[in-house]
């Protein structure tokens, strides 16, 4: 496709007081969010899923090739078996898959082999990076800026799941290969994350140590 210049369709500049405004407003927001382990069982409408994922495909990516694939699982059995291959791969993890420094950095945070959001969640969101385009005729086409683009993407899809007043939960079990097959895609597909998604329960909790972020004076440098 050759390039072909428009006009900005779409503008919306604010004023210098808005723009403040609105910075902090939504960095108030973002305070509020957490990952969470614990949902409840109330159900989200398909809609709102379908609007998280169509935010997260508005994403920049390298040449625009959008190189990412997003599943939606609401299906309690299907749920289950990825639960259950998921646990597999905590178990071998927790029992020496993983170093002790990695064990010992994750012991704040009180994870483990056990992985019940991945069944109580109403919905699971899997998201897959396209490794490679397959032509027609079988040949591959290079996808450019996978890892960054596939990033930026999960970036927006966390944010819209905010926005839309739920939370989620940001799983990566290691390997994650059973999930091209549990999905039904295709190898150039790499998974790259689950993400339970729902209301978190009455009785929800986080852990402390996910309450401290690093000050602004630790992550700018301005010149």
């Amino acid at each position: 496709m050759p390039y072909e210049p428009i006009k900005l369709p779409d503008r919306v500049q604010l004023s210098e007081e808005e723009a403040i405004q609105k910075s902090q407003i939504f960095f108030d927001y973002t305070c509020k969010r957490h990952s969470v382990r614990d949902f409840s069982g109330k159900p989200i409408p398909k809609q709102i899923i379908e609007n998280i994922v169509a935010a997260a495909g508005r994403a920049p990516s390298g040449a625009n090739q959008q190189p990412w694939h997003f599943v939606a699982i609401k299906d309690l059995n299907m749920k289950k078996l990825i639960r259950e291959a998921a646990e597999r791969e905590e178990k071998n993890f927790y029992s020496g898959g993983a170093s002790d420094e990695w064990i010992s950095a994750l012991e704040p945070l009180g994870t483990g082999i056990s992985k019940s959001h991945l069944t109580e969640a109403p919905w699971l969101i899997v998201v897959f990076a396209e490794r490679y385009r397959k032509n027609e005729d079988g040949s591959r086409q290079k996808n450019y800026y996978v890892p960054e683009s596939v990033g930026i993407a999960m970036g927006f899809l966390i944010a819209a799941i905010h926005n839309a007043g739920l939370v989620c939960l940001e799983h990566t079990p290691n390997p994650m290969k059973f999930l091209n097959d549990l999905c039904g895609r295709p190898s150039n597909e790499k998974p790259i994350m689950i993400l339970p998604v729902g209301h978190p329960s009455e009785d929800a909790k986080i852990p402390k140590a996910a309450k401290f972020k690093k000050p602004l004076n630790e992550i700018l440098t301005v010149f």
